[in-house]
């Protein structure tokens, strides 16, 4: 296997520079594994560490945000996975102290399968302290999800810390060479804030904007209104508008959202999930109207408005700050951030989060750290649909004011790593107290209440136009209704999608009871399926590939359940080969490994699996390739303890097409595996 040059960088380090980080840059997100670790968990020298951006310091010294193997020896080694893949053409090993012990170097591609782009066949101690070892090589064929980085720890007289493992699409270097502390940088804008007009905004005062990340919903909170659900004296009701214009961005008169969310008492949105289909609500409602304002309550629409809200159940949730409290459910609906006082907080409200269990309910609250939360009070989160970049409101940080609008992007998977928060600068902040900002997901325009030139001095919602360069990373929507399979009526279902690269389930949403219709968002940079789930039936899941994806799309794709009969036929969509191969590639086992579930779970169930090409080639080679693949399936499911016998297959070549084999877009319908239910 050829090894590539190589360019040795001193001097390094932190942050993408800005040639890098307008393509492909991306830092370690997970560590896969290590051969041995200084300390356990996530403490001071531990492999998570090498996870983000660098940020050891100071350079050339032993820092608590490297890792440090555990012992000194020739075989060391960690191995990382990254967010996205990219066609690599270089790597980066940030060597915070006593470089010169990395031996080899391999990237790993979707297939987990491993090239080696550099080697050191005599490691050993460098003049230097520290260093940034940069690879760099032509494009390959394949794309690179991972590293291995293989050291020689005996060779470099004491030990050897790593900050960052990073790749990119493009040879520039991806670390600076000047390490001191940037300067407070803020986002920028295209155009200054516009009032929404008065079909949001009245004299009385307009708080708390969440736009749907659709971005045709807005909802918000009205005070002191004599149309409140109790009238002028209610401190605070939901309302919400409809995008009546989207070229001229014109909104419809705002309506009242009305009971059960709306009571007498003071109500407000936290959040809404991608589809709008449910809100996450400040405060627990009580049987008798009341509020317990220690928690959070959630509601879904139903064919006949929203549901009563219910409590938000929360492990060892609690607040010692009675009055204030805010809530965020992020778009995948797999965490649900806040921003609260207790006990193990930095000082007043810091931002916490919790992740979502398998039966609903949200686990005990974990604080987001002190790259974020200060000794004053933090609040008011907004984490944009890409899934990475936080907006938040912050009084300890230095600002313009009382509190001013902060960002910060989310480094690894831990959600304790961030970048250095970013003012969004005089803009949107201002002397006064400023928070509440909220996007939607084509990151275009956000909205934010100000009481800067508002109606009858009132505070008002406002939208601004972010810079491009600004904007949160690229995401695309996907919208559609999930249908039964035969007689094309709506059906109520969960609608769950999965990194295939991963295996890792990213998201989950509830279809609307009323049409079957669901929302979904997937940041560009990997390869997705997802499928609807309901009882009584099998789905046929979809996929889409966002790997390259430059730009904010939306895209329409109804989902298709099939009644779990016998004679019923499930088209495996997310089933990949490579070309004119029976091989699988490593994208096709989250869908084998549901039906093995499925086959486990009805142990009486009997499938036959079916093959087939396109017509292009030889029929007889098309024949061969469809009875092989299909072999390949079975010896799948049955290394996962499916009984050979309850699986038969069968090829069928080029014989049975579905579609035309004229033109490429619908040849491919052709390539397909299904299976049928031959006894349940």
């Amino acid at each position: 296997m050829s090894i590539r040059t190589f360019i040795l960088t001193f001097g390094a380090l932190i942050g993408i520079s800005s040639a890098a980080s307008a393509q492909h840059a991306v830092w370690a997100s997970k560590v896969v594994e290590v051969s041995s670790q200084k300390a356990e968990g996530k403490e001071a020298f531990s492999p998570e560490k090498v996870l983000g951006e660098p940020d050891a310091l100071p350079l050339g010294q032993i820092s608590n945000n490297g890792w440090i193997p555990k012992k000194e020896g020739p075989k060391e080694f960690i191995e990382v996975k990254f967010a996205k893949s990219v066609v690599a053409r270089q790597v980066t090993i940030v060597e915070n102290f006593n470089p010169g012990a990395i031996t080899k170097i391999e990237l790993v591609d979707t297939r987990n399968e491993r090239h080696q782009v550099y080697e050191n066949p005599n490691p050993g101690p460098l003049p230097e302290v520290f260093r940034t070892l940069q690879v760099t090589f032509g494009p390959a064929a394949y794309r690179t999800i991972g590293v291995v980085v293989t050291l020689n720890t005996a060779k470099v007289n004491g030990v050897n810390q790593i900050d960052a493992i990073g790749v990119a699409d493009v040879t520039d270097v991806m670390v600076k060479k000047d390490f001191r502390a940037a300067p407070t940088e803020s986002i920028s804008f295209d155009s200054a804030m516009v009032n929404l007009g008065p079909n949001v905004n009245t004299k009385f005062t307009e708080v708390r904007p969440v736009i749907a990340p659709d971005g045709r919903t807005l909802f918000f909170a009205r005070q002191g209104s004599p149309q409140n659900n109790g009238g002028a004296r209610d401190p605070q009701d939901v309302w919400f508008a409809t995008l009546s214009n989207a070229k001229t961005k014109a909104w419809s008169p705002a309506k009242n959202i009305g009971a059960p969310i709306n009571t007498p008492w003071g109500n407000g949105v936290a959040s809404v999930s991608a589809d709008g289909n449910t809100a996450v609500l400040i405060s627990i409602y009580k049987p008798d109207g009341s509020f317990d304002p220690k928690g959070a309550s959630i509601t879904r629409r139903t064919r006949n408005g929203w549901t009563a809200p219910e409590k938000l159940n929360i492990q060892d949730f609690y607040n010692d700050d009675p009055e204030n409290v805010d809530f965020f459910l992020t778009t995948s609906g797999k965490q649900l951030l806040m921003a609260v006082d207790r006990k193990d907080g930095k000082g007043q409200q810091d931002l916490y989060i919790s992740f979502r269990q398998d039966d609903g309910s949200f686990s005990r609250p974990t604080n987001l750290g002190s790259g974020i939360n200060t000794k004053a009070a933090e609040f008011a989160p907004f984490l944009a649909p890409d899934g990475k970049t936080l907006y938040f409101a912050s009084e300890g940080l230095q600002g313009y004011g009382k509190s001013d609008i902060f960002y910060a992007k989310r480094l690894d998977n831990s959600w304790t790593n961030w970048s250095k928060p970013r003012n969004l600068g005089p803009s949107i902040n201002s002397p006064a107290a400023d928070a509440y900002f909220t996007l939607s997901a084509a990151g275009d325009d956000a909205y934010l209440v100000s009481d800067r030139n508002g109606t009858d001095n009132s505070r008002d919602i406002f939208r601004i136009s972010l810079a491009p360069k600004n904007k949160p990373e690229v995401v695309a929507l996907v919208r559609g209704r999930v249908l039964d399979a035969v007689t094309r009526k709506p059906v109520t279902a969960t609608v769950r999608y999965e990194n295939l690269i991963t295996g890792e389930e990213i998201g989950v949403v509830e279809t609307n009871p009323t049409d079957g219709s669901y929302t979904i968002v997937l940041p560009a940079g990997s390869h997705y399926g997802y499928r609807a789930d309901a009882k009584g039936y099998l789905s046929e899941d979809q996929n889409l590939d966002v790997t390259d994806r430059q730009k904010y799309s939306e895209q329409t794709q109804d989902l298709f359940l099939i009644p779990f009969e016998v004679g019923q036929t499930i088209r495996l969509n997310n089933i990949f080969f490579a070309q004119s191969k029976y091989y699988l590639r490593e994208s096709s086992y989250p869908e084998l490994m549901r039906l093995v579930r499925i086959m486990k779970d009805y142990p009486q169930m009997e499938i036959r699996v079916d093959g087939h090409t396109d017509n292009q080639g030889d029929p007889a080679l098309n024949m061969k390739l469809s009875v092989d693949r299909v072999n390949e399936v079975k010896k799948y499911l049955v290394s996962k303890g499916i009984p050979g016998n309850r699986i038969t297959t069968q090829g069928y070549g080029d014989t049975k097409p579905i579609a035309s084999n004229e033109q490429e877009e619908t040849r491919k319908l052709n390539r397909r595996v299904e299976f049928v239910i031959t006894k349940k």
